[in-house]
């Protein structure tokens, strides 16, 4: 289904011809009609790329990294494409969340995503202890991400507000040959030395009386 689909609604055209290619799609790049899907343009006409889909035409939509709507833009098209009673059909792929709380070992049957947490070090500081605490009380995995260049910053928060006996697992360059996934208690944490600079990574927290 995929390979013959001639319109897509893209986060990035240069990366997803990119994709295109290893797709083998039907028909030629050339006859393609790419939609971007700019998410710093508040009054970018959405709608409008779904025009096609009323009249019997599938329209991809496709995520730079991950799967769309989950931690990527898409949401709202998918929003307006229920609102004008277009068809939906998700395609599962590789997603960094769920491949995070499969190596983690943590507890898969409740986690919560939180993003990107504050930038300000106070401000981070504090919604770190705040997940930590909400982690052992409610046995809920937590996980959230950073911008790649400030991981390194991230995981020294981490261990600096979290109590010795929390787990952590860093899962970072998920699917690819430099893949990673490292779990366990910070106190063996702050006795390593780990270099996450510029990789991608999700930061998963579990707290327990056990």
């Amino acid at each position: 289904m995929i390979r013959d689909i001639k319109e897509f609604i893209v986060e990035n055209e240069k990366n997803a011809r990119a994709c295109f290619k290893t797709l083998e799609l039907n028909n030629p790049q050339s006859d393609l009609i790419i939609h971007i899907l700019d998410k710093r343009d508040k009054h970018q006409n959405v709608s409008s790329f779904l025009n096609a889909a009323e009249n019997g035409a599938s329209i991809g939509l496709l995520s730079d990294a991950g799967v769309p709507c989950v931690a990527d833009p898409g949401a709202d098209v998918v929003s307006i494409a229920h609102k004008r009673k277009i068809q939906v059909i998700p395609l599962v792929g590789a997603s960094s969340i769920l491949l995070a709380v499969m190596g983690s070992g943590f507890n898969g049957q409740s986690f919560a995503f939180h993003g990107y947490l504050p930038i300000d070090k106070n401000d981070r500081g504090k919604r770190i202890k705040q997940l930590e605490n909400e982690s052992r009380a409610k046995r809920q995995t937590q996980l959230f991400i950073e911008t790649p260049y400030r991981n390194n910053q991230m995981l020294e928060e981490i261990l600096k507000q979290c109590q010795p006996q929390t787990r952590l697992c860093v899962a970072s360059n998920l699917t690819t040959e430099a893949e990673s996934i490292i779990s366990q208690p910070i106190s063996l944490w702050r006795k390593q030395k780990h270099d996450y600079h510029k990789k991608p990574a999700v930061f998963v927290l579990y707290s327990s009386d056990k």
